[in-house]
């Protein structure tokens, strides 16, 4: 893996482009046979299975249900291959994923039960406690279900971004200095000055905010590079990458 320092690879184009977003994950992740699969589906699940269950909780179901609805709207999914009644055109993954929700909702209410666990539900591996707290720190206001499940997207997005950071600076040896450096990353609250960080890591104050400005200018280059996964074309990246801050600024 590249140093905090070094440029990304540039994102492939054309053809490539499309095989190496989300989509390609969900193409994979529906032979649930094979571990390459199943790895697959852990990765989509990693990325979108707390935005999904926040949207089905603020619709009104007990977390009870919304879990058996998040863990059969999956197997749904994949059973079904719905990515494969997508085309390129319809651009943002995250989109066409809550429309087939709102489809598998309506006709789930329709029958008025949810599939439950332990029959033929492909099994995901959620933690219960952990994402009924989570949403239990959403914001109580007048948040749509369409709007916490773009806002667990966007904060979503950010942490994959703050966990690749850390990575990089853990393999190069640094982190100590990312735990240190980070508090300055966009949207953080900083407990120290510059000044204070810098007698901390025993560097000089320049030192310091060159260290922090290579940080923010390798977390922008994550975040595009993170973004690309989830659209089809490299011309939509820019437009996400609005949305995704005025979805954070929006909270």
């Amino acid at each position: 893996m590249p140093s905090p320092e070094a440029k990304p690879t540039p994102p492939p184009t054309g053809g490539d482009w499309f095989r190496t977003t989300h989509w390609s994950v969900v193409l994979n992740a529906a032979d649930t046979s094979g571990l390459a699969g199943q790895q697959a589906l852990e990765k989509l699940c990693a990325m979108y299975w707390y935005s999904l269950y926040a949207f089905v909780r603020r619709r009104g179901s007990s977390a009870e249900d919304a879990q058996d609805l998040t863990q059969a709207f999956f197997a749904w999914f994949l059973e079904r291959k719905s990515v494969k009644l997508a085309s390129r055109e319809r651009g943002k993954f995250r989109s066409f994923l809550l429309t087939s929700l709102k489809h598998f909702l309506v006709n789930e209410w329709q029958r008025g039960r949810a599939r439950k666990r332990g029959g033929d539900v492909i099994q995901i591996p959620l933690d219960q406690l952990t994402v009924e707290t989570r949403y239990r720190h959403e914001p109580s206001h007048d948040l749509t279900p369409d709007r916490i499940y773009e806002r667990s997207w966007a904060m979503a997005v950010l942490e994959q971004v703050r966990g690749r950071l850390q990575e990089e600076y853990t393999i190069a040896g640094k982190g100590d200095r990312f735990a240190q450096l980070e508090q300055f990353l966009p949207g953080q609250a900083a407990e120290l000055t510059y000044a204070e960080a810098a007698r901390k890591l025993g560097v000089a104050e320049g030192t310091l905010k060159s260290d922090v400005h290579r940080l923010k200018q390798r977390y922008r280059e994550l975040l595009r590079a993170e973004i690309a996964h989830t659209v089809s074309s490299p011309d939509e990246i820019n437009g996400e990458l609005r949305h995704l801050i005025e979805v954070i600024g929006g909270s």
